[in-house]
């Protein structure tokens, strides 16, 4: 599975995760909506990178068909610098201690984000060893810009990997009284340790008690010279103050003798060391341009147990695992937000309780307003009882029906308040207003009634009658024909015409008696007709309700009727 994959397999478990927990989160239906765009755009952004760093064009990727398949826990080192004399045919040498893979200097950082892409798992398993071989440079400025594009390679792979990966430093020179290839490591914990072929690395002082006392001084002054080379010339490219990048220091530093060397220069960098720190051409057992017995590049296979190892976990586990751990915080959230869900719920029910309890039984109002809310949570407690209690106050959280029988008690504890009395409002209706013309009572512009009136007046007063709290109002009307001043009186006799008639006929007190003179100021129809002139010349007679009207010393009330009026 490639990293292209399995990038688009953690952006998509990422989204579920996301999705899961939206569905539990306490968010308003805008928020869960702004929530869920932002992580659409999100997850489109993703897919897209995705893509488009899929359709990139990688380097060659030949050499990496050689790797072991998986799962594999050996360490992997990755070898560059002068490696002409490489053991393998192709570009992957495996022992049964690990893998080696040949790659240049300047391809160091391609290879490990090629394997980044096709071969993740093996990244935390990766070392590099960078190979010297002084008698094949005659450069010191060549060799030190090697190192230091070596040192910018590790820079750029600690960035990719976003981890640190061991860096080997082998440095190897032809020795011609060496039987066999010898080892000599220097690391910072474990000392000095000779290491030679079917053998064990042992120390230095019991590599020097073993060895004839001839061979091991002359081996002995190889390795002190080797040493001081390499941290003159080799090191301060790797490890010196740089202000454009920091520091590569080397895990182990490896020094190996060989019996010979393949393409060595005769002014060497060996050999101009060797010639200003001590004025020797050569040291016994050296022959500069002698290739006799130069074999292939031996690796130290011994360093390979103390590197990095893997898991051995297959591409299916290493998803596997992640995406439990995406399922896990998906659960966990939601459970999370599951329980702060019913912890509302519980604290805004009990809040609701508590605020109908202490409502005193005296404010109707308030108490009436506190039953309402109960009554609501009720109807949506009871929905959640029929029909299913939401999601987000699933997973097993959800106490609705705990808090369901204590709203339903506190509602069915609520009294009404008594209703107050019905106040019967008795109303007293009178007779409507009388209205007679005034030309069938009066001549014109007089305002003695004419005789025959009386029986006009008998007909038309049959239900007016005189009690007490009663005023009997008597008003009379003009047309606007003649003087103002002279129809207001006019109107004012006639209206006193018909009450001295009520009055006198009826034995009605005068003090059930209001009489007034309007004139023609209130008309109920035009003055340019004379159908509207003859309607408003008219006398009007109507009850009036009126405290201490209409008393008669002595008696309870009179009633004035038409029957009354006819004797």
């Amino acid at each position: 599975m490639s990293a292209r994959h399995q990038q688009l397999l953690w952006l998509w478990g990422g989204l579920l995760a996301v999705l899961l927990s939206l569905l539990f989160l306490p968010l308003t239906a805008g928020q869960r909506g702004l929530a869920l765009l932002l992580v659409a755009v999100v997850t489109l952004a993703g897919v897209w990178l995705a893509q488009r760093k899929s359709r990139e064009p990688l380097a060659e990727e030949a050499c990496l068909n050689g790797l072991p398949d998986a799962p594999y826990r050996l360490p992997v080192v990755l070898v560059c610098g002068d490696t002409d004399d490489w053991p393998g045919e192709g570009p992957v040498y495996r022992t049964a201690q690990g893998c080696w893979l040949q790659v240049a200097e300047a391809a160091l950082q391609q290879t490990v984000r090629q394997l980044l892409g096709v071969r993740p798992e093996l990244v935390s398993q990766l070392a590099v060893m960078a190979c010297v071989a002084p008698q094949q440079h005659d450069s010191r400025d060549m060799l030190t810009e090697r190192l230091l594009t070596l040192r910018w390679q590790m820079v750029q792979i600690l960035r990719d990997t976003r981890r640190q990966v061991p860096l080997l430093l082998s440095s190897r020179i032809a020795a011609h009284d060496v039987s066999s290839p010898i080892w000599q490591s220097a690391r910072v914990d474990d000392g000095i340790q000779v290491w030679q072929e079917g053998k064990v690395p042992v120390s230095a002082s019991v590599w020097l008690s073993q060895e004839a006392a001839s061979a091991c001084l002359h081996a002995q002054i190889l390795f002190s010279a080797h040493a001081h080379f390499v941290s003159e010339t080799v090191l301060p490219a790797l490890v010196g103050d740089n202000p454009d990048m920091p520091a590569a220091r080397p895990a182990v530093v490896l020094y190996h003798h060989v019996r010979g060397l393949r393409n060595q220069r005769k002014h060497s960098l060996w050999q101009q060391f060797l010639v200003s720190h001590t004025t020797l051409k050569e040291i016994a057992g050296w022959a500069p341009g002698d290739d006799t017995g130069a074999g292939g590049l031996l690796l130290p296979d011994f360093i390979l147990p103390s590197l990095p190892q893997g898991g051995g976990t297959t591409p299916r586990n290493r998803m596997l695992r992640p995406a439990f751990c995406l399922f896990t915080l998906a659960v966990l959230s939601a459970l999370c937000s599951s329980g702060w869900n019913n912890r509302q719920l519980l604290h805004r029910l009990s809040f609701d309780i508590s605020q109908y309890q202490r409502t005193p039984m005296h404010d109707a109002i308030s108490r009436a307003k506190a039953v309402t809310t109960l009554r609501a949570d009720a109807a949506f407690l009871n929905g959640w009882w029929r029909n299913g209690e939401p999601l987000r106050y699933g997973l097993g959280l959800y106490r609705g029906e705990w808090l369901r029988l204590p709203v339903l008690a506190a509602i069915r504890s609520y009294v009404p308040p008594p209703q107050p009395p019905r106040v019967v409002k008795k109303v007293i209706t009178g007779p409507q207003t009388v209205r007679l013309d005034s030309m069938s009572l009066f001549d014109s512009g007089k305002y003695q009634l004419k005789p025959g009136s009386t029986t006009v007046l008998v007909n038309a007063l049959v239900g007016i009658k005189a009690k007490p709290g009663w005023l009997i109002v008597v008003s009379g009307h003009t047309d606007n024909t003649g003087d103002n001043t002279f129809n207001q009186a006019l109107s004012l006799k006639r209206a006193e015409s018909v009450r001295d008639w009520m009055r006198d006929t009826g034995d009605v007190p005068e003090s059930c008696f209001a009489v007034q003179g309007y004139g023609e100021s209130r008309p109920i129809a035009t003055n340019d007709t004379p159908e509207g002139r003859a309607a408003n010349r008219r006398v009007e007679i109507s009850l009036v309700p009126q405290a201490n009207a209409c008393q008669v010393p002595g008696t309870h009330g009179v009633t004035l009727t038409g029957d009354a009026l006819k004797k």
